[in-house]
């Protein structure tokens, strides 16, 4: 299929092409470009606090208030990722059609409207648990739709005001304040029910919306994309092998977002928001203390050495005695796992020529939605006949399984630049 040849592929880390908007002489101070990035990529962070609110919640609330088993407690966290998956091209489109600003104010808009599900789930509670159930899963997939416009327009708008030659620190800081607010809501939201009741979660998250819309009408928005499309299905094919381990890489953070509150009760242990926000701040320091390893050290390199990390902190987790070693092993989850995408990214997009390697970025983000839509409802599988801790151990294999993949890459690259040299 060929996409529309007037305008580019805009995924959801793809770089626009529009100049900076900022002067010069702001573009040489570090300090104005972190400030600049930090106030378009707080839109991310409001949007992850959104969706961290329900996470430690939902799966619990649709256990024991609706009376529905794990599957169904696995799938109502899930259905976010496949919706944030179908419509991650249509945000890059929009992106390119109506302008960054816009397309993250529309995200927000959903996010408002995800909260006024939660809170009508909140009034049919029990009484209709079936009904209340498809109320949560519609609110679900409206904050799904929020993720992919949010995230594909805040680091578009990002690029386009600080310039091309900031994508790196654009994409990082987007990535920290993404799993930040997945950290700070996940307790907020165990607080709030706590101290209110479960209608105080779509309250919370309608007022967060507003926010982030108020706060977003008074930036400075960016010019519109123009230039040429290609292909998406050549794209596919590169970077197929890349997403398929990125794939396998994410198992590891969906069980843990999608079970941990569960797998805590099963063992009679509290804290289980805690871990949540304990995998957060790791992985936020992981990206702010070790993302320029991947440029002295390569991408397979830092891939390899962050799945191992990744899965002796998920087998730890698994195995886990008590609940202090368990944190230990979310902790060291998030250390590895974030390292993961960009670490691979830069394989994936090197392996496709440069007009095509935005595209490439995007179609290989799509692989980590495909990957988390998918882990709930097979964890919930693997928990209903084995236990939770199956959970945590199974994915530790399979991240050792995408260790392998990039092991096999790593070779094939190695090959390939051997033979290069030698035909110079």
């Amino acid at each position: 299929m060929e996409l529309d040849s007037s305008r580019p592929a805009c995924p959801a880390h793809a770089a626009p092409v529009a100049p900076s908007i900022a002067s010069a002489q702001d573009n040489q101070n570090p300090l104005f470009v972190t400030l600049r990035v930090l106030t378009i990529v707080c839109f991310t962070f409001i949007a992850y606090l959104t969706i961290g609110l329900p996470l430690a919640i939902l799966p619990s609330y649709v256990h024991e208030n609706l009376g529905m088993g794990a599957v169904l407690a696995g799938l109502v966290i899930s259905v976010q990722y496949v919706a944030t998956l179908a419509s991650r091209p249509f945000a890059g489109r929009l992106s390119d059609t109506m302008g960054a600003k816009r397309v993250v104010s529309l995200g927000l808009v959903l996010c408002c409207v995800s909260g006024v599900f939660y809170l009508l789930a909140a009034l049919i509670d029990e009484h209709q648990p079936l009904v209340a159930l498809a109320t949560l899963m519609v609110g679900r997939l409206m904050v799904g739709c929020a993720e992919s416009l949010v995230g594909t327009g805040a680091i578009q708008w990002a690029i386009g005001t600080v310039g091309l030659n900031r994508t790196g620190k654009v994409i990082s800081w987007n990535g920290i304040a993404t799993y930040g607010g997945l950290a700070a809501g996940a307790p907020l939201g165990v607080v709030l029910v706590r101290l209110i009741g479960f209608e105080a979660l779509g309250l919370t998250v309608i007022a967060l919306g507003i926010i982030g819309l108020l706060l977003a009408w008074r930036q400075v928005g960016i010019p519109t994309i123009h230039g040429e499309r290609m292909g998406i299905q050549h794209v596919f094919r590169h970077v197929l092998n890349y997403g398929l381990a990125l794939a396998l890489g994410s198992m590891g953070f969906g069980a843990i977002a999608t079970f941990i509150t569960l797998y805590y009760a099963s063992h009679q242990w509290s804290g289980a928001a805690f871990a949540l926000t304990v995998f957060g701040l790791c992985f936020c320091g992981s990206r702010l203390l070790f993302v320029d390893m991947i440029g002295r050290f390569g991408g397979y390199r830092v891939a390899v050495v962050s799945l191992i990390v990744e899965a002796i902190g998920l087998t730890l987790l698994g195995f886990a005695p008590n609940s202090l070693l368990a944190l230990i092993g979310a902790g060291l989850a998030g250390l590895g796992f974030a390292l993961v995408f960009p670490a691979l990214g830069v394989a994936a997009v090197e392996s496709v020529p440069l007009p095509s390697r935005g595209a490439a970025l995007g179609v290989y983000s799509a692989f980590a939605d495909l990957a988390l839509g998918v882990t709930g409802p097979l964890a919930g599988i693997v928990a209903h006949h084995f236990g939770y801790s199956a959970v945590y151990v199974g994915t530790a294999f399979v991240v050792l399984a995408a260790m392998g993949l990039v092991l096999g890459l790593w070779s094939k690259a190695r090959d390939a630049q051997a033979t290069g040299m030698l035909a110079g």
